[in-house]
């Protein structure tokens, strides 16, 4: 079992298996991109399901496959494949923008992989193509949909952008209405590749609810999870739900159970901090089981109490992108 310096159980990993995206969202990176990483870097499928795992070994249970766009990776199924084989791995879960996920559908809801959350800042065409920066809105619509249909527990993850996309918060809401969907949003964070200049969080939480409060001013609270990020509300007579994550007011890291490792080996303990090691030559090394473990549980065993305590720590601001830590 992991257990961090603060008494905190450690049972989820955000695993990313690609810094690549197909799209080129406004606050996540430039319009040109970044530079992504080579291919050597990259952990292979083979050393992305050993590492797994070897933490499945150490009482993870849960784990998200992120990217950038995990679906860019050609062999992601082989690895999706490899985990719903793995004995005490409750939960595997995708976070994807849904552009290339429909394919591989019919194998996911095979493999019993029901949990997908799909990013998606807009629910109107030229808003959602002005901060991607590309036409993709007609195949995401219709992959969130047939996801939603075929059964799959879909949650749309929406970064609350301010002049840009907050006139569509009211009507992202109608996909809840009509469907049994979740849809969060979330507040902006810092992690934009240096894609444009970040002056924190003008739609905070509190913001969003009260502006959700004065369309739907009867929605009531759900209950969540002790080791939720989102507080989650329900709308009368509406199908689906609708939540909140406060990602930069950062008000559930008191119960934080997550550990992030990029695809290039990166263990990151916190979204605010730096990455603490790169577990990458250690995994490929000799006596890697062991020593990844051991390492790991050192990585665990120093982390910061709060986001707020790992930024005080951090040196300069921020210049990496979400799609290189796992976002």
């Amino acid at each position: 079992m992991l257990i961090d310096n603060h008494n905190r159980k450690i049972n989820y990993l955000r695993l990313a298996v690609t810094d690549r995206c197909n799209l080129r969202c406004n606050y996540c990176m430039p319009e040109s991109g970044i530079d992504f990483s080579k291919g050597d870097t990259l952990f292979t499928i083979e050393e992305l399901s050993r590492l797994s795992a070897i933490l499945v070994s150490e009482g993870i249970d849960k784990i998200r496959i992120t990217g950038g766009e995990p679906f860019v990776r050609k062999d992601l199924m082989v690895l999706l494949r490899n985990l719903s084989k793995m004995e005490g791995l409750k939960d595997i879960s995708v976070t994807t923008n849904a552009t290339l996920i429909g394919p591989y559908i019919d194998e996911l809801k095979t493999l019993g992989i029901k949990n997908i959350n799909v990013s998606m800042d807009a629910i109107n065409r030229e808003t959602f193509e002005r901060i991607t920066r590309r036409d993709q809105y007609d195949i995401v619509h219709e992959n969130v949909l047939r996801l939603i249909n075929e059964g799959f527990n879909v949650r749309i993850n929406f970064i609350a952008l301010s002049g840009q996309n907050t006139q569509d918060i009211i009507p992202m809401l109608a996909l809840a209405k009509h469907h049994d969907v979740g849809v969060r949003y979330l507040e902006e964070m810092p992690f934009n590749g240096g894609s444009r200049h970040f002056e924190g969080n003008a739609w905070d939480y509190k913001r969003i609810l009260a502006h959700i409060k004065e369309a739907y001013p009867d929605y009531e609270e759900l209950p969540s999870e002790p080791t939720s990020t989102s507080m989650n509300y329900k709308i009368p007579g509406f199908k689906g739900s609708f939540g909140v994550i406060p990602s930069f007011s950062r008000t559930f890291c008191g119960t934080c159970n997550r550990l992030r490792i990029t695809a290039t080996g990166d263990v990151i303990t916190c979204l605010y901090a730096q990455p603490c090691m790169n577990i990458r030559e250690i995994l490929r090394g000799e006596s890697s089981e062991v020593r990844v473990k051991e390492q790991l549980l050192k990585a665990i065993g120093s982390r910061a109490k709060t986001g707020f305590e790992a930024q005080e720590k951090q040196q300069g601001t921020y210049t990496n992108s979400m799609t290189t830590i796992g976002g």
